[in-house]
């Protein structure tokens, strides 16, 4: 095994860092209190209306916050050029070049009363008011509207300001009984949407990009869709798109596209994509719950747990009446009966004359119930009980699921997504098509014009890096084909320390402390170096039980295995395994060979720590869970390939990494400082003895939205980690987002060249674009840096927000390909930098340090933070935990 542990230091930090490269930066740049400072002084600026006006269309595109106007602000990193490493080829990306109007754009605020909440009722509000007055007082406008308060013209309206009264026949919720009702609707002019300003920012001559213009470019080219289609986000679904397909226990999967406008080096592009998720199945309502309960349910009553099963899945969803004939109200369901429907009666008037349901539906519409055993639907509001008999209705289509889906659901939808490059880039383009965009009423209102056609961009594919590791003692160098290696012949010892124990997967603890006193008396006092643990192949919490009490009570290096893996003996099974093995006892599995050379431009030169950082949020409907934060960190310089792990917990949803740097006063030492950045740089001078002189930051899971607050408040705090240790010490910080929840898809320019694609027909692992489809001016790129195996590739999008390094486009770009080639856990290059994945591995993780019934402890000892509520802090990681890979 080859492990090779380092020796404690103790650690100094004396001298002060000289940087003048860092030092000049700062004198350019205001520092990162003032710019707080001057962001809060921006967001507090003007009234309700005009702050509403100036915010919200960032949020509502999922844009970034764009480089303030004045000077004195944090400007995000302007593109240093662009590279020049690799062979050069064409690739397609699905984005369209979308041509600005030359038309006069102006935004009208729209307040509608009574207020409605929902977008769905405001827009058949506005559709009934133009289709009242658009040939009259809107003076033949074809406006575009949001949904909510923001309505959009080309070429002004007769009016400032016109109050309208129309009315719209609306469902009270849950009683399918609908009404007219009179809604009172103000226009009101706010703005121009500055075009010229627009044009600028992607000509590279204006930094801020102008959100509200392309506010309304995005809105007008959404309308369509939005009346075509069911919109959820930025997608947009149908049952016509392609053919639903089954995932299991009542839910289907429905096709869409996802549709965002945004502004690039070759002008204004609209990225498509081909998108699914999954919507309740329009069944019976008898169907739906054989589904859910997988068996005959006609046969016989339901079980308390049944009932509370279809409860449980049944509250919320919308169902129609069936009994009825032509009359098909609609009702949202409530609950479910505790009896079955022969056992239930309810008042026929106000005398308190009581009848059953069975009776009633006999005599009031000819229904005869034939499933009396089972329990009715509850509708409506509680106040007066409503009862359905579940084969009289039937689910509305076009419901959205938005519960978490389990194993076999996400198995079925992951099927259904995965399409071949080829196929899902006639999917888009068939997409396009179909949208027609060249007939859309409103593009042709507003002078937009989109291509059908894919863009062609210039991309680079970047060599593979040389390898290095062991080889039955030997030193063995290799270079990767199409992104994979292979490592044969590892040497492993094969007697365990201790015999194999047994025990029920209920007593985890008990055989987890048994195995360790054990593992203490036979080592006299040593502690044991690894846990080898086979798991049945369903587990449960087991897993998590077991990863919790090794790591956060005993200090156990464990590797665990399921039973089926086990006894089938797989030769590459086993390999992999064993480098997880490898990592987490200290070892390292491969090293670039240009890292041992000292040959890595600005890592090599001197001594560099490259961090990774992710959050991780609870799942949708878990309102209370907290966030966990995890950072990583080098601890190898110059091999940079392990990577010393820390998690903390804090506010629910909460983006901002809390416990960068934190201080707290201590009692008996006053003011004292600490968190993960400050830890992990003490770790890093213990493991090298040197101190880093230059910190390179790639932050994970950051929308575009959140860029501008990201930076600010992490930059701060790394800098503060830095200055807490020795006075002026401040290495220089590149702080690069990583993202892979984007919508981009780059094709090869001939599917029929394999030269140019890899077995799965995707693009060649390293290959990188940073013009055309990129930002007009900032320093982003895409890189797949991986092999396809099934579906098709995502590249990572990475975006270079500060860079007191001065990387080049190149260095960049190869030294975040080449770090793809040092994932612990498998011997081919990964989609993701490394760092930042190892961070999603150690958050993901951590989630499992949480007890079920301590996250609902809302009594129990917690943090306060300063962007939210208290949260429990996770139990802490053991010391030899932290230094090791454990999360692999």
């Amino acid at each position: 095994m080859a492990k090779d542990p380092k020796g404690e230091k103790h650690v100094v930090f004396k001298k002060p860092l000289q940087n003048t490269m860092n030092q000049q930066k700062l004198e350019n740049e205001l520092p990162l209190q003032e710019a707080k400072k001057n962001a809060g002084r921006r967001r507090g600026r003007g009234k309700g209306k005009a702050v509403e006006r100036a915010v919200r269309p960032e949020v509502e595109m999922g844009l970034a916050a764009g480089p303030p106007v004045s000077s004195k602000g944090l400007v995000f990193q302007r593109r240093p050029g662009f590279g020049q490493v690799g062979t050069r080829c064409i690739v397609k990306a699905n984005h369209f070049l979308t041509e600005l109007p030359d038309k006069d754009l102006n935004q009208y605020h729209v307040a509608i009363t009574p207020e409605v909440h929902s977008r769905r009722m405001n827009r058949a509000v506005m559709a009934e008011l133009v289709r009242l007055y658009r040939d009259t007082e809107l003076g033949m406008r074809l406006p575009a509207y949001d949904g909510r308060m923001s309505l959009y013209t080309a070429g002004s309206l007769p009016f400032d300001s016109k109050v309208f009264t129309v009315k719209v026949a609306e469902e009270d919720d849950g009683t399918g009984i609908f009404r007219e009702k009179e809604y009172r609707v103000a226009i009101k002019f706010a703005a121009h949407a500055d075009l010229h300003h627009l044009r600028q920012f992607i000509g590279g001559k204006q930094a801020d990009a102008p959100y509200e213009t392309l506010q309304v470019l995005d809105v007008v080219l959404r309308e369509l869709s939005s009346q075509r289609y069911v919109s959820i986000g930025r997608s947009f679904y149908s049952p016509d798109i392609r053919k639903p397909q089954r995932l299991g226990d009542g839910l289907q999967s429905w096709c869409g596209f996802y549709q965002s406008i945004r502004p690039t080096q070759m002008g204004l592009s609209l990225n498509i994509d081909m998108s699914s998720t999954a919507f309740i199945e329009p069944l019976p309502v008898i169907e739906f719950v054989a589904q859910i309960l997988g068996k005959d349910v006609i046969s016989r009553p339901l079980s308390d747990a049944d009932r509370i099963k279809i409860k449980k899945a049944l509250r919320g969803v919308k169902v129609e009446v069936t009994h009825r004939g032509s009359v098909r109200r609609k009702y949202r369901i409530s609950g479910l009966t505790s009896q079955p429907t022969r056992e239930l009666i309810f008042p026929v008037d106000d005398q308190m004359n009581m009848k059953s349901v069975v009776e009633y539906f006999k005599e009031m519409y000819g229904f005869t119930i034939q499933h009396s055993h089972l329990p009715c639907l509850q509708v409506g509001n509680q106040r007066k009980a409503n009862y359905l008999p579940m084969e009289a209705c039937k689910i509305v289509e076009g419901q959205r699921y938005t519960k978490r889906l389990n194993e076999k659901q996400i198995t079925s939808l992951l099927k259904v997504t995965c399409q071949r490059p080829r196929e899902q880039e006639m999917d888009i383009l068939q997409t396009v098509h179909q949208n027609g965009y060249e007939q859309d009423p409103y593009a042709k209102e507003f002078g937009i014009n989109i291509s059908d056609k894919l863009t062609s961009v210039e991309a680079r594919v970047l060599p593979a890096p040389w390898l290095k590791y062991h080889d039955t003692g030997k030193e063995k160098e290799c270079l990767p084909q199409v992104g994979q290696w292979n490592m044969m012949n590892k040497d492993f010892n094969r007697e365990p320390v201790i015999p194999i124990y047994s025990a029920r997967p209920d007593q985890v603890e008990k055989a987890l402390k048994h195995v360790y006193n054990a593992a203490l008396n036979k080592l006299k006092g040593k502690e044991l170096e690894l846990l080898l643990a086979i798991l049945p192949d369903n587990n449960g919490s087991l897993y998590g039980d077991l990863k919790r009490i090794c790591e956060t009570d005993l200090g156990l290096i464990s590797q665990c295995c399921l039973t089926k893996h086990v006894f089938k003996i797989s030769k590459q099974y086993l390999a992999n395994v064993s480098l997880k093995i490898n990592v987490k006892m200290g070892g390292r599995n491969t090293v670039l060979l240009d890292a041992i050379s000292w040959r890595i431009p600005l890592v090599s030169d001197i001594p560099t720590i490259i961090f990774g950082a992710d959050v991780t949020h609870p799942e949708t409907g878990e309102d209370s869970s907290p966030s966990i934060a995890a950072v990583v960190a080098s601890q190898d310089w110059p091999e940079v390939t392990k990577y010393a792990g820390l998690v903390c917990a804090q506010a629910h949803r909460q983006e901002l990494i809390q416990d960068l740097f934190k201080t707290w006063h201590d009692p008996q030492r006053g003011v004292v400082t600490g968190g993960m950045i400050r830890e992990l740089l003490i770790s890093f001078r213990k493991a090298t003895g040197q101190k880093p002189l230059r910190i390179i930051f790639y932050r994970d899971g950051v929308s575009e939205g959140q860029f501008y607050q990201v930076l600010l408040y992490e930059l701060d705090a790394i800098r503060k980690a830095c200055a807490s240790l020795e006075p002026n010490y401040q290495p220089p910080v590149t702080f690069v987002v990583v993202q892979k929840r984007h919508h981009t898809r780059l094709f090869a320019n001939n599917h029929k060249d394999r030269s140019s694609t890899d077995k799965s027909g995707n693009i060649l692992p390293g290959t990188v674009v940073d013009s055309k489809i990129c930002h007009p001016t900032e320093f982003d790129f895409y890189l797949c840096s991986h092999a396809g195996i099934q579906g098709t590739s995502r590249p990572a999008h990475y975006h270079v927000l500060w860079d007191e390094n001065n990387f080049t486009a190149d260095e960049m770009q190869t030294l975040t390909n080449n770090l793809c080639y040092t994932y612990a856990r498998c011997t081919r290059s990964v989609s993701v930098v490394p760092p930042a994945y190892y961070a999603h591995l150690a958050a993901f993780r951590a989630r499992f340090y949480m007890e079920p019934e301590v996250q609902q402890d809302s009594t129990s000892k917690a943090t306060r933070t300063a962007h939210g509520p208290s949260v429990k802090p996770l139990p802490a990681l053991k010391e030899n935990v932290k230094r090791v890979m454990f999360y692999c």
